[in-house]
Formats: C-alpha cells, structure tokens, sequence
C-alpha cells in the first residue's frame, strides 16, 4: 500500500534541510520564506533488519523493501486559509498526504530569521493548527450551507446523520479542537473521511533542536512540545537537522561510526520512519523465494484477503488461503523445511488477521 507524508511547517524552521536530510536530495534550502514552491517528492526505504536475514537466506534475484513516500510542502504563514503566502496552494498539497509531520523550530540562531521574529514552538504549532482548522471550517460550513435546509425539512436518515456529525465537527473546530481529536463509529468515519478534512489526519511533531540539545535528549522548547502533543496524542520526534545534513554523503559504515561516536542509537530518519508507523498503525508482512524477497506495508487488523489484495487485486478477488511462517519460527529454525518439520507452517483462511513479520504465500484463483 501506498503511504505518503507531508513535512510542513513556518518557514526557516528547518523543514527542507531535513527533507533535503531524510531523502538524500539537494533541494533548495535558503534562509528566506517560500524557498519551496513546489512540493518536492522524495521516497524513502523503510529499514528493516529482517530482510538481511531472508536476503541471505533465499538469494533473490531482487530484494525489494517497503517505502514511505515524503512531501515537502511550502512554509506556511498566518492568513494561509484566506490565500495569504502560498496558502492555498499549502493547504492542496496537505489534503493528499496520509499523515502530517509538522517541523518545528526548538533553537535559537541569530543567524537564521525567524518569520515571526523570535523562537516560540508553541505559537508555531498554534498558527499552522490554526490555518488547518480554518480550512476545515471552510469546507464544514460550505456543506452545511448545501444540506441544511434539506437535513431540517427531510427524514432521509443519512441527511440527517451527516448534517448532526457536521455540526459536531463545526462545534469542535470553533473550540479549536482538531477534528482527529473527535471518536467516530466505523459509519461515521467512512462520512468524516469523505469531506477530506485536514485536521482529521494524524500528525508527528519533529522537533528541531541544536546538536548540543539532542546530545541532551532535547530542552525547553521541546518539553513544551511533548506537553501540547500529549493533549493531541500526537508524536514527538527529536531531530537536529545539522546532524542529519551531515549524515547525508557519509556510507553506511561512516553513518554508524559518525552515530556511535555521538552516542546517538539511531538516525532521525529512522525515528520519523518508526514514529510514522506507530501512528498509522502499520505493520510488515513478507513474501519471499528464489525471485523476489519483498516486504509490504499494512494496517493493523487487516484480515488475510486484504492484505493479498495489496499484491494484487486478483489475489484478493480469489484468495483460497495462506500459508504462512512467521519469521521469527524461520530464524530460529534456519530454513523454510525445518520449520514445516517443526510443524510451525499454517494454513490460514479469509479470517486470519495478518501479523507483524508473517511470510506468507497467497494462494488464489480468479
């Protein structure tokens, strides 16, 4: 399945630079508003340790890991709603995405302008939640204008259920509460996600620190973030895009040497892959042979037809069964054969809700 997410945020915060980071592009990063125009695309591997053993084990003619596709979107300034800046052009690109991660500026430079003058993450995350929740009025009171009359006048039942729920989203936002904030029943949900709101979608918070604060774990600014996050049950991730920059051109080997020498256990990379998973609720499930060795990315809960529709949409339509190993019984078996003689080998039907880490073979007939 497809995952994209949008790196937003006011401009200079350090967005691009972490994009640029992140991606390994070379896109513009300059010390003024608006230095992305347009949204810049770059995709990413999702690192997976697991597919170094299965590599090793099948020597596959391709080795294919899931990816996460992230979008740097322009700065966003106040007024963004109304047009101001690049606003409307901002708020197209936000609706496309699956998950927002919103950039925000924790250190001080007098070197690097700040659009609003002086260092406050708090502010920050107010004018672009803000900017998002007047759009999301926008379109919320737009539907209302269209249905009311009829929802007040009809008995039709899902006039009436979609005009209650959109008053209730108005309601919220005006509270300034975003609409992910909100409990939908599974109905309610397909009707919410319908309207293509921007404040439905989940977000991560990461954090832009200096080099001697992430040493540290962070600082100030950023327990100020992980107190608002709380409220939103949103994620936190701490970066230093300098850092990252400087992770760019080095190996793999140098990466790792560069990283233990700071005594840092991981890139920001890789805490943005794994936060973004987290909160999207995402797991991985392999296919492995002689071929192809390839891992697939899906939702938590998803039964095994689903998941074989991932592949493709056959698989699903005539989905039999699974056979499915799971891969810690590989590794600790070593082979596929020990593992049928371990008697760890399952025949899974249309119920069997897939597993973080299963190796499955879909059998199908269309």
């Amino acid at each position: 399945m497809s995952l994209t997410a949008g790196i937003v945020g006011l401009p200079n915060v350090g967005k691009s630079t972490l994009f640029n980071a992140i991606t390994k592009q070379k896109i513009l990063a300059a010390n003024y508003p608006f230095a992305t125009i347009d949204p810049n695309v770059g995709v990413v591997t999702v690192p997976d340790k697991r597919l170094d053993f299965l590599n090793q084990l099948y020597c596959p003619k391709s080795l294919v890991p899931t990816t996460i596709e992230y979008i740097d979107i322009a700065g966003l300034v106040k007024g963004a709603s109304l047009g101001e800046g690049l606003g409307n052009k901002f708020l197209s690109h936000i609706r496309e995405v699956d998950a927002i991660v919103e950039v925000v500026r924790c250190f001080k430079n007098k070197d690097i302008i700040h659009v609003e003058g002086e260092v406050d993450p708090i502010r920050d995350i107010e004018i672009i939640n803000l900017e998002l929740m007047l759009a999301d009025l926008e379109v919320i009171n737009n539907r209302i204008g269209k249905i009311g009359k009829k929802a007040a006048m009809s008995k039709d039942k899902e006039t009436i259920q979609e005009i209650g729920i959109l008053n209730r989203l108005k309601e919220s936002l005006e509270q300034n509460i975003p609409a992910r904030m909100l409990k939908f029943n599974d109905e309610e949900q397909k009707l919410v996600k319908s309207f293509n709101l921007l404040t439905i979608k989940p977000i991560i918070y990461m954090t832009n620190v200096d080099e001697e604060d992430l040493l540290e774990g962070g600082n100030q600014y950023v327990e100020q973030v992980k107190e608002h996050a709380k409220k939103e049950q949103a994620k936190v991730v701490i970066v230093c895009a300098k850092i990252e920059s400087e992770l760019v051109d080095l190996t793999d080997e140098e990466r790792t040497e560069f990283l233990n020498d700071l005594n840092i256990s991981e890139n920001g990379l890789d805490k943005l892959i794994k936060a973004t998973y987290e909160l999207l609720g995402l797991e991985t499930y392999f296919t492995a042979g002689k071929d192809e060795v390839r891992a697939w990315t899906f939702k938590k809960g998803m039964k095994a037809p689903t998941c074989a529709g991932i592949i493709h949409s056959d698989f699903e339509k005539g989905f039999i069964r699974a056979e499915i190993m799971s891969y810690s019984d590989l590794k600790e078996n070593g082979t596929e054969l020990k593992v049928r003689e371990a008697g760890k080998m399952r025949l899974e039907g249309k119920e069997y809700q897939m597993k973080d880490g299963d190796i499955c073979y879909f059998r199908f007939n269309v």
